[in-house]
């Protein structure tokens, strides 16, 4: 019986294709540049302006709690 089963060499075949890409990696040539930049600063602002839109909403709320079970008398 071998050593190691079909699973284990697959597995190692992975692992040793990402050690190899680990030693071709430079760390000099990858950055997020301004691309990566604008799309982070586009993300916040886009959840800076949600917040707000849900603050005045949220502000417009007119919450009347009666102890009733919430059942209102109609006419």
């Amino acid at each position: 019986m071998d050593a190691m089963s079909p699973t284990t060499s697959i597995a190692h075949a992975h692992t040793s294709g990402l050690v190899d890409l680990a030693k071709e990696f430079d760390e000099t040539k990858v950055s997020p540049g301004i691309l990566g930049f604008l799309v982070f600063a586009a993300l916040g602002l886009a959840v800076w302006m949600l917040l707000k839109s849900m603050n005045r909403h949220i502000v417009k709320v007119d919450f009347d709690e009666r102890g009733d079970g919430g059942t209102a008398e109609r006419s």
